[in-house]
């Protein structure tokens, strides 16, 4: 299977900074059934159990620069919390993540997710979904604050983040695996318009290619993402209690059923 990418995992696996090109050095690449686009500029998150209740909670990829007192101090961070390598609870009010702790309500167990309109694969969609059904996958966050926005999602003044599962998004005119043919499709097809592919392949194995892996330039102005129509799904009426006003929840409930041109083009109500 093919999809777009973010910089980062797609599910449980990790990618190589190098492209396989040939069969002979990728040998399920023939058989690869599909693929789906890279979640584009984002900052990744998984969705795993934290603390013996058991509770779905969305974990930030931990970046340090390698240095010995930063190696130290999180090899003693893993002993004592116990927790996964490269990889720490969002907690709420978070400063250090506070765009990844702005997309999820651990009160109410939901998270502000996009994905393709389950009736219309045209139309994209936000909406809240359980964190339960997003258990065991890694996450892509895109929005305002983060790599460049390449969206152009909120403002300064009213920052807008979201979360893309990885793999959400499949290709559906696929360009072979020759460098020209690559090439061409990044730059002349409107479904080009994208971060980069990830070529899931029948033995498991995962291949992401990148613009930059063909000197192409990333972020673009007028990205694939972009063109799509994009729909709010966000009643909050079946909640017993009120959501933060201040929350991107409840500023997305006040748009709820509303459609947009483009990403670019939601305005929230605050």
């Amino acid at each position: 299977m093919l999809s777009w990418y973010g910089p980062g995992a797609v599910r449980k696996r990790a990618f190589h900074s190098h492209c396989l090109w040939t069969h002979h050095e990728a040998p399920g690449l023939g058989a690869a059934e599909n693929a789906v686009c890279v979640c584009d500029g984002g900052e990744r998150g998984a969705f795993h159990q934290k603390g013996a209740s058991g509770q779905p909670y969305l974990w930030a990829r931990l970046d340090r620069k390698p240095n010995k007192l930063a190696e130290k101090r999180f090899k003693n961070f893993l002993h004592s919390k116990q927790n996964s390598k490269g990889w720490v609870p969002v907690e709420k009010n978070n400063k250090q993540y506070c765009w990844h702790s702005s997309v999820v309500n651990y009160e109410f167990e939901i998270a502000l997710v996009l994905r393709h309109h389950s009736d219309d694969p045209g139309l994209l969609e936000i909406s809240a979904v359980p964190l339960s059904d997003l258990l065991e996958q890694t996450l892509e966050l895109i929005g305002t604050n983060i790599n460049g926005n390449p969206y152009g999602l909120g403002s300064k003044k009213h920052p807008l983040h979201l979360l893309i599962p990885h793999g959400a998004f499949q290709i559906r005119n696929l360009p072979t695996l020759k460098h020209n043919d690559l090439l061409s499709w990044f730059e002349g097809c409107r479904e080009g318009k994208i971060e980069g592919i990830v070529w899931h392949c029948s033995d498991g194995c995962l291949i992401k290619v990148h613009r930059h892996h063909l000197g192409l330039c990333w972020p673009i102005p007028d990205t694939y993402m972009n063109s799509k129509p994009v729909i709010i799904n966000m009643n909050l009426n079946n909640y017993v209690y009120a959501f933060d006003a201040k929350c991107l929840f409840n500023h997305f409930s006040k748009i709820d059923n509303q459609k947009f041109g483009r990403l670019k083009d939601i305005i929230l109500n605050v």
